[in-house]
């Protein structure tokens, strides 16, 4: 078995290699359907479950937030890779069973570790 872990002076570090795969891992399909960010002309920016068979500019978005502000992530496509490292300062929104969209100009799937992180961000709440 290859190690792929280090301890040094109590904190552990993961060999570059092995977080390569686990970052590039497309999120997890939900009934057939990808996890990704959705960008419309002006509604806003959505993360949720699309069919990307869907080339249209109008679409259902599953399970969705919307993102309104994101901190620790230089762009979306940043967001669909990685999540976000500061997610005490992100305004998501609550998430909705679904929401339809109109005039989507950018859809990105997302990696797994982005999803997770997307989910795991408190709602915010005004």
């Amino acid at each position: 078995m290859e190690k792929t872990e280090i301890k040094i002076d109590g904190i552990e570090y993961v060999g570059k290699d092995s977080i390569k795969s686990e970052t590039l891992k497309p999120a997890k399909l939900q009934k057939g359907l990808d996890y990704c960010i959705v960008r419309t002309y002006s509604a806003g920016v959505f993360a949720g479950y699309f069919d990307r068979k869907n080339k249209g500019q109008e679409a259902t978005v599953f399970n969705a937030r919307r993102l309104w502000y994101w901190d620790g992530a230089n762009s979306l496509s940043q967001l669909a890779i990685d999540g976000v490292s500061k997610p005490q300062n992100c305004r998501f929104a609550i998430e909705l069973k679904e929401v339809d969209l109109k005039n989507i100009i950018e859809v990105i799937p997302c990696t797994e570790k982005a999803r997770l992180n997307i989910v795991s961000v408190k709602e915010w709440k005004q």
